[in-house]
């Protein structure tokens, strides 16, 4: 097959009309054309009054090895290539049949712990999951209830459960990291074959929302224990027992050798993926006294934004605003202030809502989230600013502690009730505490409460957050409202802790400890996260291969 990219077609261009521009650039005739494949549809909205779509497409042909070379010096026309993913290892019936210790753990039920899971599974190695949380939809009931009445769950919430925290968000599947082997690919087809729609495959920025996420993420867990996996909920992991008596290449490592549950079970394996997520910050303490390697990573905090969604649209799409196929507009923004701070927009819900996102109590956070129709009244993202350990100086943990700090303030500022302190634009960037709403009504639950946000992050974020909002206003105009409504606290962008491993995907000190994903700093999304899982996965299976 040969793959065709930058093809160029009317926003409300006819069916057929990709069908000709494809025989136009190859300049064959419609019998020559035996198949088309969308790879990728995204549009170009540089200029509002002529959005155009923009098209990658494998196609099959007739005699393509001779427009292979007819066209070989055109970059826009090309041999498919092999997208299909391979693993590392095949099947490996006898691997787990010598007992218990055999079998790899994985401690973590989110995105990064399904995805281990289930390559780990498709393996043939039986991995026990172990998620501290409940199942999916009970998790979901809990969340609510906290979403509506403000009863905090601190094992079964937004962050905690099955699916992890991105069950409750948009379900953005795109990232930047490079995909040289497919993961990606792999990753989106696993969520196609259990319920997400086919069109993540190849629409540009695919999501697939909250609710769907639900059902998706629940057959992927029937399909691991399908193939011998095993899934264990409200099973948190409060210890790990590590043999330090071994030497590996002249350095002081330890070989774990099994993980300890708040029920007393103790359960053994040499092997075990850590894929917690960003807020299993007792985890992250247990580590640490343990003797873990761990350092501290930049992260970044600040509030939520929400502006109506009908300016966001006019802003970026212009009379084409509404049109089916653009859907409700996103943005991404970016400003690097005179104080050399940068501030920028982060996980960006168009037509979405501002959630409840804290783990622990008295403590609060906010999120995003959207559903499948993206076609909530406001749009929100985070305006964030990034900070360095050089911030927070201390141990490893000492972001953490910053973390916890100013939730801790936030829900000193929103009535120590889980309602958000909130603050109209015009009043934040004037210094001024807010009395009263404007056109844009909150969507956050249990409610806001307006106050003055200027006291709940440290002086030089608020400093930074004045500067860059009237310079996103240049960006998307409207942006500055004076009735746009700011929501703290943002503070789990990602997380503030590294875990670091080695090129086996090893701990440094820990052999047989895989940390993956965002809680040990290697991902930032769905998307990669899932990727980190299956490479973190591949390597266990090469590691007990090597331990047979």
């Amino acid at each position: 097959m040969l793959r065709l990219t930058e093809i160029k077609l009317p926003l409300d261009h006819a069916e057929e009309e990709l069908r000709s521009s494809i025989l136009k650039r190859l300049q064959i005739g419609d019998g020559d054309l035996l198949r088309v494949e969308i790879f990728k549809r995204s549009y170009d909205a540089r200029k509002k009054g002529n959005i155009v779509l923009v098209y990658i497409v494998d196609v099959e042909v007739k005699n393509d090895r001779s427009l292979l070379k007819r066209f070989k010096k055109n970059p826009h026309i090309s041999e498919t290539p092999d997208m299909n993913y391979r693993p590392v290892i095949k099947h490996q019936n006898s691997i787990g049949d010598n007992g218990v210790d055999d079998r790899p753990i994985v401690i973590g039920m989110g995105p990064c712990g399904i995805f281990a899971a289930l390559l780990l599974a498709q393996m043939g190695l039986r991995p026990i999951v172990l998620e501290r949380g409940k199942s999916v939809r009970d998790r979901s009931v809990d969340t609510f209830v906290f979403w509506v009445k403000g009863r905090l769950n601190p094992e079964s919430n937004a962050q905690y459960g099955e699916g992890g925290a991105g069950t409750f968000s948009d379900g953005k599947l795109y990232s930047r990291v490079g995909d040289p082997q497919h993961y990606g690919r792999k990753v989106l087809t696993e969520l196609v074959n259990a319920g997400a729609s086919a069109e993540i495959l190849y629409v540009n920025k695919p999501h697939i929302g909250t609710y769907r996420l639900v059902k998706i993420v629940q057959q992927m867990r029937e399909e691991i224990v399908r193939l011998g996996g095993e899934v264990r909920f409200e099973s948190r992991v409060v210890d790990i027992k590590i043999d330090r008596d071994s030497l590996k290449s002249g350095l002081e490592c330890g070989q774990m050798r099994g993980v300890h549950l708040e029920n007393g079970a103790f359960l053994p394996s040499k092997h075990v993926v850590l894929a917690v997520g960003h807020s299993a910050r007792d985890t992250f303490e247990m580590l640490f006294d343990r003797g873990v390697y761990v350092e501290a990573k930049p992260f970044s905090v600040g509030f939520r934004v929400e502006h109506p969604q009908a300016l966001i649209d006019q802003c970026r799409f212009g009379e084409q605003a509404g049109h089916e196929l653009l859907g409700a507009a996103d943005y991404k923004l970016v400003h690097h202030c005179a104080n050399g701070r940068a501030v920028y927009s982060f996980c960006m819900c168009p037509g979405g809502k501002v959630v409840a996102a804290a783990s622990e109590p008295g403590r609060l956070v906010t999120n995003g989230m959207s559903e499948y129709a993206r076609n909530e009244s406001n749009a929100n993202s985070a305006i964030v600013v990034g900070i360095t350990p050089e911030d927070y100086p201390g141990n490893p943990l000492a972001g953490i502690a910053l973390q916890r700090e100013l939730e801790e303030r936030a829900f000193e500022l929103g009535g120590r009730d889980y309602k958000a302190p909130g603050q109209l634009i015009g009043d934040f960037l004037a210094g001024q505490a807010s009395t009263t709403l404007g056109s844009v009504t909150p969507s956050y639950t249990p409610g806001v409460r307006l106050c003055d946000l200027g006291t709940s992050l440290p002086d030089f974020a608020i400093e930074a957050l004045k500067e860059a909002i009237p310079a996103f206003e240049k960006q998307i105009r409207g942006f500055a409202m004076n009735d746009a409504i700011l929501t703290g606290v943002e503070t789990r962008t990602s997380s503030p802790i590294r875990i670091k491993r080695n090129d086996s995907f090893q701990s440094l000190n820990t052999l047989g400890l895989f940390p993956a994903g965002e809680g040990a700093g290697y991902a930032g999304g769905i998307l990669s996260a899932g990727i980190d899982g299956i490479r973190v996965a591949e390597a266990v299976a090469l590691s007990m291969v090597r331990d047979r």
